[in-house]
């Protein structure tokens, strides 16, 4: 159909049987294009908040206790932490019921301290430690805790891959054991235990 048709037939009215199927046919055509675009979408969020297969979160979590302040021991490198030492993680309790995350790290290069600010909600039940994070609008990724003291002094962490893990405590120096039980875990649950940085929580200056 030539164009100048198309927008002569456009201008009809509604009711001389011409416009109202050829909308018809512009909906079916675009409403295919529509429903991928969803299903992709909604693919890659539940990727992202998904668990990486083969680990499980923990059961009987408590989140009144593990809010408060964490010190990122260890930690797969990624662009939106690289380069930061001194970093925690704050995790406190939001009106609506989900977590307020501030996470805080030092940037030596540029001398000053940098900060982030976002919010967590559980993915399931409330005492599975599988929650997901959101630091950008309606994007979110998953926070697995996979292993965590009895008395709350370390957590495990894995993202939505095998990519992103963590090692958390409640002090800034963790013991030589430790270090090597998280480095053996790690292995055994299939993490490239070579990329893995042990962060400095030496003295900066103050934020």
């Amino acid at each position: 159909m030539p164009l100048s048709a198309a927008k002569t037939r456009g201008t009809l009215p509604e009711t001389n049987g011409l416009v109202l199927p050829m909308r018809k046919r512009a909906l079916r055509s675009v409403r295919p294009v529509l429903q991928s675009v969803l299903l992709l979408c909604t693919g890659l969020m539940a990727a992202c908040t998904g668990i990486p297969e083969g680990i499980k979160p923990v059961d009987n979590f408590e989140l009144n206790r593990y809010l408060g302040t964490w010190y990122e021991i260890a930690r797969l490198d990624h662009s939106f932490e690289r380069g930061l030492t001194n970093v925690t993680a704050e995790y406190s309790l939001r009106d609506d019921g989900g977590v307020r995350v501030v996470n805080r790290g030092y940037s030596k290069e540029k001398g000053a301290w940098e900060s982030a600010e976002g919010k967590a909600y559980f993915v399931a039940a409330p005492n599975v430690g599988h929650l997901k994070v959101s630091f950008f609008g309606p994007f979110y990724g998953s926070y697995v805790v996979f292993d965590l003291d009895k008395d709350y002094r370390y957590a495990m962490v894995a993202g939505p891959s095998r990519s992103y893990l963590w090692l958390l405590a409640r002090r800034p120096e963790v013991s030589p054991e430790l270090r090597e039980r998280f480095l053996a875990r790690a292995g055994e649950l299939g993490f490239d235990t070579s990329r893995i940085q042990f962060i400095s929580q030496e003295a900066v200056p103050a934020p």
